[in-house]
């Protein structure tokens, strides 16, 4: 299985042979150097190298600076052991949930519903973040990686996303998940926002803000976003889709914590992987370790400044 795929960032990004992606990979696996966590050997995969390359236009140098601070945030975040129970609270209002279908791409679909914010600690609010974001990536089919953001703006306030917990979001998507967002709909934002996005906007990057998409319920045009992107039938109502079904959160808490005992049995097979490959290879690289892992997607702060340090575990 390859892992690798052509540039898709722009014209201005670099058009690799296989041969010459492998080339960077293998450079950039060497820049890293060795770690002596398995979660974080799980994280340094193939694919997650490429997707860090990708994000850098296939430079060594920033691509491995960006992925040193990925695993320092890792390391010290420990997303991997985040479970239900952590953040149960946080889900309480359905304001981030993942939906039970995909796109028509086979992506991963996360909603968001910030009008529904129930608490008021922003440690909380990222773990949570993090927690979904671990779980969408968990459960991406093989020939895809990337998800799609559904954003609701119902009941949404300015007061209702604090533009730290904001800051916080895109720092955690772009520097530690790069690569992972295929597409980003806000739907039916009100004319309030327009303030607030002009905020927010600076804070991403190029591609990412190419990403994001305006959709409003009363314009055909945008409206047809959702028709190319999404079964209608599958759609939740409050998409303009034709399914009437909403989040209920007993059902969500037990598909989460199935997925908890799905990632307990990654990590347990991860971990005889890369304990099987330094037995048998003697520290060689193993195919395996570097493709048996959803780590493969997984990533870390402050992009080109590296000075993004993890929430405090206070909450």
């Amino acid at each position: 299985m390859s892992f690798l795929f052509k540039s898709s960032n722009g014209t201005t990004e670099k058009n690799l042979s296989l041969e010459e992606q492998q080339e960077k990979i293998n450079e950039l696996r060497k820049e890293l150097g060795e770690y002596s966590s398995a979660a974080i050997q799980g994280f340094l995969s193939d694919a997650s190298l490429a997707r860090f390359l990708r994000a850098r236009n296939w430079n060594v140098q920033k691509a491995s600076k960006m992925m040193k601070a990925a695993v320092k945030w890792r390391l010290a975040f420990k997303p991997e052991n985040i479970c239900w129970e952590d953040i149960a609270q946080e889900a309480e209002t359905g304001k981030i949930y993942r939906a039970d279908y995909k796109d028509k791409h086979g992506r991963t679909v996360l909603v968001l519903r910030p009008g529904l914010e129930n608490t008021t600690s922003a440690t909380g609010q990222i773990k949570y973040l993090v927690y979904s974001l671990e779980k969408a990536i968990m459960n991406l089919t093989e020939d895809q990686e990337k998800m799609v953001w559904l954003t609701d703006f119902q009941c949404w306030t300015l007061g209702s996303t604090p533009l730290k917990v904001t800051r916080e979001t895109v720092n955690v998507l772009q520097d530690c998940y790069p690569e992972r967002l295929g597409l980003a709909i806000l739907y039916n934002p009100p004319r309030i926002f327009e303030s607030f996005w002009k905020i927010v906007k600076p804070f991403l990057d190029h591609e990412t803000r190419k990403k994001v998409k305006f959709v409003y319920s009363d314009d055909k045009e945008s409206q047809k976003i959702m028709a190319e992107v999404f079964d209608m039938d599958e759609l939740d109502s409050a998409f303009g889709g034709n399914n009437p079904a909403t989040f209920e959160y007993n059902s969500y808490a037990e598909r989460m914590q199935e997925d908890d005992k799905k990632m307990g049995s990654l990590h347990s097979s991860t971990d005889s992987l890369l304990e099987s490959a330094e037995k048998g290879t003697n520290g060689a690289d193993s195919d395996a370790s570097s493709e048996a892992s959803f780590y493969s997607g997984s990533d870390s702060p402050k992009h080109e400044d590296g000075e993004h340090s993890a929430p405090k575990k206070n909450g």
